[in-house]
C-alpha cells in the first residue's frame, strides 16, 4: 500500500496561495493593458511586459497550489493578510525598476507606498516617468484603498464563504453593525460608493481647471486617502476651486463608506446623523482647521502673507489631508512656523473613520480610549461603581478595550522605534520622527527634506527598508505583523 505523502510546509495556507494567485493574475492582466498603452505612447516596452509575465506566471502557479474551497481559520487569515500585502508590492515594483530607471529598493519603496496608500515617494525627478507609469502609481493606490481583498471577494462569487475570515480581518477599526447580511453584497456596496465618488472627483477636478490626465490620477488617489499626484507640487499649482474640491473628497474618503452607501444609495441620512464616530471626526477636522487658519493668518513666514480666505483654504486642505492620511498639500507646510507644523504633526495621530480608505489610529479607537479614561476618572471618585463602557448607544466589551489598548501600544512603539533608528541613520530628529509617524499612519509627507514638496530619495537605504516595513505594518493594522514574531502562530498553523 502506497504511503501517504507528507504535507508540504504551511499546508494550511492553501487558500492564501489561491487568493494570492488570483490577485497576481489580475495585476498581470492590468499590466498587459498598460503595456499596450506604453507602446502607443512610444515609451519603454519592457517594464509592464516583464511585470505581466511574472504576474501571470506566478499567479497561475500560486493558484494551482491553492484551494478556493478551504475555509481559513483566524490564524491563517491574519498570516494571509500579511503575506498578500507584502508580496503584491514586490510585483508592483517591477515596472518602476525595469522602465522607470529606479533601483529595486526604490521601486519597492514606491510600490509599497502605493499599495498601502501611503503616498511617500522616492521620485525626485518627475520627468523620468511617462503617462503609463504615473497611471500605474495611481491605480496601485486605488486598488490598495478599496482593499484588494474586497475587490476579489466582490468579483468572485464563489469566495463568499471562504473569503469571510479574510474580509473580516481586512476590516479596520471596531466592528460595527453590518448593513447587509451577505458578504459579497457588502463588498459590492462599498465598491459602488468608492467608484462613484472617484468618478465624481475626476469630473470636479477637471471642471476646476485641472488637466484631464492629472484630474483622473488625482481622483484615483483621493478617495483611497493615498496622495500620489502626477504633479510634483501636489495641489499647490491648482486653482482654489480644485483645492476646495480636494478638501471635500478627502473628507469623504476619510469617512466610512458603509455610512455613505446608506446616504447615496438608500437615501437614508439618519445613520450619518446618529453615528458618533462621524460626528467626532467632523468636529476634529473643524477644530484643527480653524486653529491652523488662525496661526497662518497671525504668524507669517517665508513671505506667505495669506488673506483670511487663503488661510482658511490652506488650513482645511492640509488638515483634512493629514487627518485622513491622504498626504496632498496645497502649500509647502515645511516652510510654515513651528506652531503651525505642530498642529499638522498632532493631526498625524488621528486618522479617519473605520471602514474608510484612511490609515492612522482612527477616530473610533480614540473614542474608546476616551471612554476608558472617563470610566477610570469616575471610579477614582466612586470605587464601587459599576460603569458600562459605551460608544454612542452601544456598550463595549472588555475584548474591545484589550484590542484597542494593544493596538495603540504597538502603534506608539513602532513609531518610536522607527523614529529613533531613522534619526540615528539620518542624523536628523525632525526627519526621523515625522518620517516614522507618517509611515506607520500611511500618511505620506513629513517635515524637512521629506516634506510635502520633497522626496525620500536621499535617505539611507536602511532608512528606506525601515519605512517599507512600517508602511506594510501600518496598512494591515499592525497585529498580523507582530503575530509573525510569535511561536504560537506557527504552531497553530502546523496543527
Amino acid at each position: 500500500m502506497k504511503a501517504r505523502a507528507k504535507p508540504w510546509p504551511l499546508e494550511n495556507l492553501r487558500f492564501a496561495y489561491y487568493f494570492l494567485g488570483v490577485v497576481y493574475l489580475a495585476l498581470g492582466l492590468v499590466m498587459l493593458g498598460l503595456e499596450v498603452l506604453s507602446l502607443v505612447l512610444g515609451k519603454s516596452p519592457w517594464g509592464f511586459l516583464v511585470g505581466a509575465v511574472v504576474g501571470l506566471g506566478l499567479g497561475w502557479w500560486f493558484r494551482s497550489l491553492g484551494d478556493p474551497k478551504h475555509e481559513p481559520g483566524r490564524a491563517e487569515a491574519l498570516l494571509s493578510i500579511a503575506l498578500i500585502w507584502l508580496l503584491v508590492p514586490l510585483l508592483g515594483a517591477i515596472p518602476f525598476w525595469v522602465a522607470g530607471g529606479m533601483n529595486y529598493l526604490d521601486a519597492l519603496f514606491e510600490a509599497m507606498s502605493g499599495f498601502t496608500t501611503t503616498g511617500a515617494t522616492v521620485l525626485a525627478d518627475f520627468e523620468q516617468f511617462g503617462y503609463s507609469l504615473f497611471f500605474w502609481r495611481s491605480l496601485m493606490q486605488w486598488f490598495g484603498g478599496v482593499g484588494i481583498l474586497v475587490l476579489v471577494i466582490a468579483l468572485l462569487a464563489h469566495l463568499a464563504v471562504a473569503g469571510r475570515q479574510l474580509f473580516i480581518t481586512e476590516s479596520t477599526g471596531i466592528q460595527k453593525e453590518p448593513f447587509t447580511p451577505r458578504l459579497r453584497t457588502a463588498a459590492l456596496s462599498i465598491l459602488k460608493v468608492y467608484t462613484a465618488l472617484t468618478l465624481a472627483a475626476a469630473l470636479c477636478y477637471w471642471i476646476a481647471g485641472v488637466p484631464a490626465f492629472e484630474a483622473v490620477c488625482n481622483a484615483l488617489t483621493t478617495l483611497p486617502a493615498a496622495g500620489f499626484s502626477p504633479n510634483p507640487r501636489s495641489f499647490e499649482q491648482y486653482t482654489p476651486l480644485a483645492q476646495w474640491f480636494g478638501t471635500l473628497f478627502m473628507f469623504l474618503g476619510g469617512a466610512g463608506f458603509v455610512l455613505q452607501y446608506k446616504l447615496f444609495f438608500t437615501r437614508d441620512p439618519r445613520p450619518l446623523l446618529k453615528d458618533v464616530e462621524l460626528r467626532v471626526y467632523t468636529l476634529i477636522v473643524l477644530v484643527f482647521g480653524f486653529s491652523l487658519a488662525v496661526f497662518l493668518m497671525t504668524h507669517h513666514t517665508q513671505d506667505m502673507n495669506y488673506t483670511w480666505s487663503d488661510a482658511i483654504r490652506h488650513a482645511f486642505f492640509n488638515v483634512t489631508s493629514i487627518i485622513t492620511t491622504t498626504g496632498y498639500a496645497s502649500a509647502d507646510f515645511a516652510l510654515w512656523v513651528p506652531a503651525a507644523q505642530a498642529i499638522l504633526v498632532a493631526a498625524m495621530f488621528v486618522g479617519g473613520c473605520a471602514g474608510s480608505g484612511a490609515g492612522g489610529i482612527k477616530v473610533v479607537r480614540l473614542l474608546v480610549v476616551g471612554a476608558i479614561v472617563r470610566r477610570e476618572l469616575i471610579r477614582s471618585l466612586h470605587p464601587q461603581a459599576i460603569i458600562t463602557l459605551r460608544l454612542g448607544s452601544k456598550s463595549l466589551g472588555e475584548d474591545v478595550m484589550r484590542s484597542v489598548a494593544a493596538f495603540i501600544t504597538l502603534y506608539v512603539t513602532l513609531v518610536a522605534v522607527g523614529a529613533l533608528l531613522i534619526s540615528l541613520l539620518e542624523n536628523n530628529f525632525v526627519v526621523g520622527f515625522t518620517a516614522s509617524a507618517q509611515a506607520v499612519g500611511n500618511i505620506g509627507p513629513g517635515l524637512g527634506e521629506v516634506g510635502p514638496m520633497g522626496s525620500y530619495a536621499g535617505l539611507e537605504p536602511l532608512s528606506k527598508v525601515i519605512l517599507i516595513v512600517q508602511m506594510w505594518a501600518g496598512r494591515i493594522e499592525l497585529i498580523p505583523v507582530f503575530l509573525l514574531l510569535t511561536p504560537e502562530l506557527w504552531k497553530k498553523l502546523k496543527s
